[in-house]
């Protein structure tokens, strides 16, 4: 039994023997009849499951547990980012993820779904006050997509509000989710609700063929240049640096600024830092690492700014013919 095979059924009959029956009880309690069937016959097929793959299991479910004690404490940016720092980026990611998909759907977790400018012209009317809860029940780069579109006036108030915000009622919160969610009814064939825009269009470019996306993308640029320009940005991040091949990595390498990579990989996965150390010298390597840790402390901004800086040169090199980027469409294209 290896644990890659493991459905989430399976994770869930070994986690429930490992907690013991008195636990187990607790939790089939609260399941539906259809999934307590399910869970229990999955429990009964239970065959030598190894130590190993018990103890990932649990390792797992320990994980999640303290990801939704942090979400509750601090909302879903700061248990990322504590995530981040004890499991690294990418396992983060796969914890919220999880989490995310298994929240109860309330007006709060539906205006995640809205464009920050259409959420401006639902809200701009409201209170204040109003406001400020609302921005304060999104993530932290929503909330701030819709403060600047407010009037200059109203973005100070609100700003104030949110700063100054003590615990609010949980009856107070339900009023305004409830009036939330009935909006929502309302407007369920209205345009609120986002299917598409530029990050789902990055994605498509992202796996089509390689004359198909020149040719969408030279379009664009003559009609839009500023959509053109924010597809290209969600095309390639920073942590896709994986799927260069090590000629192209080499290459990238000869046009970013020391300083600038070791700025960037102040916040990188593991993977890309192993990426990049495997495509410099020992001696680079080491240097990149000694002005690491001499930088210090630094904002993220900065560090999203550096980490851009690069992502611009890749693009470039791509565009130019120079490097390529592996997972992309247009395999015909690439000469070996």
């Amino acid at each position: 039994m290896e644990y890659e095979q493991l459905n989430p059924l399976q994770k869930a009959a070994i986690a429930l023997v490992a907690f013991g029956t008195e636990v187990s009880a607790l939790v089939m309690k609260s399941l539906s009849e259809t999934d307590m069937e399910k869970l229990t016959v999955e429990i009964a097929n239970l065959r030598d499951v190894p130590p190993a793959v018990e103890e990932k299991v649990i390792s797992d479910c320990y994980q999640i547990f303290m990801a939704r004690q942090y979400i509750s404490q601090g909302g879903v940016d700061f248990a990322r980012e504590i995530l981040e720092k004890a499991v690294g980026k990418e396992k983060a990611s796969i914890i919220i993820s999880r989490l995310e998909s298994s929240f109860k759907t309330s007006g709060f977790n539906l205006l995640k779904n809205i464009d920050s400018r259409q959420l401006v012209g639902f809200i701009q009317n409201e209170h204040p006050q109003t406001i400020a809860l609302i921005l304060s029940q999104l993530t932290a780069q929503q909330a701030a997509a819709v403060l600047s579109e407010l009037p200059s006036e109203l973005q100070a108030e609100v700003a104030l509000r949110i700063a100054t915000m003590e615990k609010i009622s949980p009856d107070i919160l339900k009023e305004i989710e409830s009036t939330l969610e009935g909006h929502f009814d309302a407007s369920a064939e209205g345009d609120l609700s986002v299917s598409g825009g530029a990050k789902t269009m990055a994605e498509i470019l992202n796996v089509i063929d390689s004359a198909a996306e020149k040719n969408i993308l030279q379009s664009l640029e003559a009609d839009n240049p500023d959509l053109a320009a924010e597809i290209k940005n969600m095309m390639f991040v920073f942590d896709d640096i994986v799927l260069l091949d090590d000629r192209s990595v080499q290459r990238l390498l000869k046009e970013v600024e020391t300083k600038d990579l070791s700025i960037a990989l102040k916040a990188a996965s593991e993977e890309v830092k192993s990426k990049i150390y495997a495509n410099v010298s020992e001696r680079v390597a080491v240097m990149i690492k000694e002005e690491m840790e001499f930088m210090g402390p630094m904002r993220l901004s900065d560090v999203e700014a550096a980490q851009q800086r690069i992502v611009e040169a890749v693009r470039k090199l791509e565009e130019d013919g120079q490097i390529v980027v592996s997972g992309r469409g247009g395999k015909e294209d690439i000469i070996v």
